[in-house]
């Protein structure tokens, strides 16, 4: 697993969250801007993301803010650079961090202790699991400042509390809580803010102990699924389930046998 990013003056850090764990941290490290997100920051996050999915190492992925913030959105002092769509429609992809979340096949826990605003709050969005700490609050500034949702906030976010409920968050610019968060199934988990990290790596750490290709398999199937009303999904579910099965050998059969046996004399993860 690579240390760090070099390309923005180790503003994008990504390590592993202990030696040897197949766990890596991402950590956005501009904390006296808190960790305002600038354009060779941006790529330089969707590179990380890229690597990590690459990185056989690695088998799930803890994404958090250094100091007080997780992260405040995009630096506006460079609002020109950023908004101005440049260069073709492929290199925007590779260089949103958003989308290169999205496509990544490691489960991805959010570690997310102070303000997540606007971009930020994209970035959390594209999570599979949220931890909070108890002083983070979600805020959706687009309205405010008049600047167009990219990162599918405007559309996530009412998928998972509700549109009424959504639209209060976006068009009022009100800062959802922690509490309010977990209450409507936003977050999963509230620590207090010095225990953020450590909840967030513990709770990729219990996914790393399981079958690597199978979890990726599973958070595809369950991520897909979730853009499709249930009918459609099930059959997605069938669809992959019989491609998975009528693709495995007996070795492999036997292999999994012994991965069962192997994990039943094992103690049960404590989450």
């Amino acid at each position: 697993m690579a240390a760090a990013l070099p390309d923005t003056g180790d503003l994008i850090v990504v390590e592993p969250a202990r030696p040897g764990s197949p766990v890596a941290v991402v950590t956005i490290n501009r904390p006296a801007a808190l960790n305002a997100l600038t354009k060779p920051m941006l790529i330089s996050l969707a590179a990380a993301f890229r690597r990590l999915d690459a990185d056989d190492a690695v088998a799930a992925v803890v994404v958090a803010g250094r100091g007080r913030a997780f992260c405040a959105g995009v630096d506006l002092t460079a609002a020109a650079e950023l908004f101005q769509a440049q260069g073709d429609v492929k290199d925007l992809a590779i260089n949103d961090p958003v989308l290169q979340m999205e496509l990544c096949h490691k489960p991805i826990v959010g570690a997310i202790a102070g303000y997540a605003v606007t971009a930020g709050f994209e970035i959390a969005l594209a999570c599979d699991i949220l931890v909070a700490g108890r002083s983070a609050k979600f805020i959706d500034t687009h309205a405010k400042f008049g600047i167009f949702a990219y990162g599918g906030l405007s559309q996530k976010l009412s998928r998972i509390i509700g549109p009424n409920r959504a639209r209060e968050v976006s068009l009022t610019c009100m800062p959802v809580t922690a509490e309010m968060a977990e209450r409507w199934g936003l977050v999963n988990h509230i620590v207090d803010d010095n225990e953020v990290l450590s909840k967030a790596i513990e709770v990729a750490e219990a996914i790393a102990k399981n079958n690597r290709n199978f979890v990726a398999l599973y958070k595809s199937v369950i991520n897909d699924g979730f853009q499709l009303d249930l009918k459609h999904a099930r059959a997605l579910e069938k669809e992959r389930g019989l491609k998975y099965y009528s693709g495995m050998t007996k070795d492999q059969f036997a292999s999994m046998q012994i991965f069962i046996q192997g994990r039943s004399s094992k103690p049960s993860s404590k989450l």
